[in-house]
């Protein structure tokens, strides 16, 4: 098949996810052009079938805005026609699934079916937004196909936009190859000392993520045992949580490491991941550390529950449980025999569920069904 795949090219669930569909579709035969302002995360060198389509904005002294949908309606038809694609797949509801509606328009009577994935946010916060909301349920009913990243995220897209279209629920997935605390040679003794533990959070560091419940967490579990916490990522919450953690005397027990592309290799020193967002429309990271061995402590609410087995492979509890928490962690972390367990039974689930060669085959059907259609 020949896919045009569009993605805000971050460093969120959505960027990742559509990466690595369009690296695997390409490695089994595909043609994948990628349509975005700028080229995807994790795509590292030159893969063989992808192609990368930049979509420029015109700078006009009228534009108090740059017209960025326009422009990638614009480059969604050109595309469609210049490279024969069968079908566009759009992660990201707004503006992505409305930008690829007006292109078939354009195109028409040729057309170009379109397929969207919801991946989060793009239903429960921006598309819920009043400003979004109609257009959010337009897209997403004018999509011939539509898939969601939980099955949780299908019922709140279903209950917020009362739509009556199906949508399949295809989950996020992860390659266990890469992702493996065996594979990797982990540089641990950079961060901490052989005797003390090593609790990790990777995200975008937005209010909903809580972060400041990861150091208020931590800050308990340093009473308890010697440990080290390592934040990956950045956001409008970093600054705060620099100033919680030197507040409560644990500045220099934190490091914030910033945005980093191998995220595989942290994950291979982590001893405990903690995700405990006021909500997870799935929680990629979390699975990527499942992966990698690392029993996860997160957040009973909304997709996560999908992917944690509470008790097995880590904890739950509700949000802003931040004593609970800690004392989950405080549970993993003095007891090694239990930490290795809970590593192992996380990787098995990773890899009996959500690694990458059982889920993208789902895609495949998919848009096999959809183009039949």
């Amino acid at each position: 098949m020949r896919i045009g795949m569009t993605c805000y090219p971050t460093y969120g669930g959505s960027g990742v996810v559509a990466s690595e569909l369009g690296k695997e579709l390409a490695r089994r035969g595909h043609l994948v052009h990628f349509i975005a302002y700028a080229s995807p995360q994790r795509f590292g060198r030159f893969e063989e079938g992808i192609f990368f389509h930049e979509v420029e904005v015109m700078s006009y002294p009228l534009f108090r805005y740059p017209p960025y949908s326009l422009a990638l309606a614009a480059k969604m038809a050109e595309v469609t026609q210049l490279s024969d694609l069968d079908l566009l797949h759009v992660h990201y509801a707004i503006p992505h699934a409305a930008c690829a509606y007006l292109a078939r328009k354009m195109i028409e009577p040729r057309g170009i079916k379109v397929v969207t994935t919801l991946h989060g946010t793009d239903i429960t916060l921006v598309g819920n937004d009043p400003s979004f909301h109609e257009i959010t349920r337009f897209s997403i009913e004018k999509s011939d196909g539509v898939t969601a990243v939980s099955d949780y995220l299908r019922r709140e897209t279903i209950t917020q936009f009362h739509v009556e279209r199906d949508i399949e629920v295809i989950p996020n997935f992860v390659d266990t190859v890469q992702f493996s605390r065996q594979a990797r040679r982990c540089e641990r003794e950079m961060f901490a000392s052989p005797d003390e533990r090593v609790v990790m959070h990777i995200s975008n560091f937005r209010p909903v993520k809580r972060i400041l419940d990861v150091v208020g967490m931590f800050a308990r579990v340093v009473e308890r045992l010697p440990a080290r916490l390592v934040m990956v990522g950045d956001g409008p919450e970093r600054v705060p949580a620099e100033r919680k953690a030197r507040e409560l005397g644990i500045g220099d027990r934190v490091r914030f490491l910033g945005m980093q592309d191998s995220i595989e290799d942290l994950l291979c020193f982590a001893d405990v991941y903690v995700l405990p967002s006021d909500q997870e429309s799935f929680g990629l990271s979390a699975l990527e550390a499942m992966s990698c061995e690392v029993p996860v402590i997160g957040t009973d609410k909304g997709g996560l529950v999908e992917v944690v087995t509470h008790g097995e492979t880590g904890y739950l509890a509700p949000v802003g449980a931040v004593e609970e928490m800690a004392g989950y962690a405080i549970s993993i972390l003095e007891d090694t025999g239990k930490r290795d367990e809970m590593g192992k039974k996380a990787r098995q689930r990773a890899k009996e569920v959500f690694e990458t060669k059982l889920v993208v085959p789902r895609y495949e059907t998919y848009y096999e069904r959809v183009l039949g259609e």
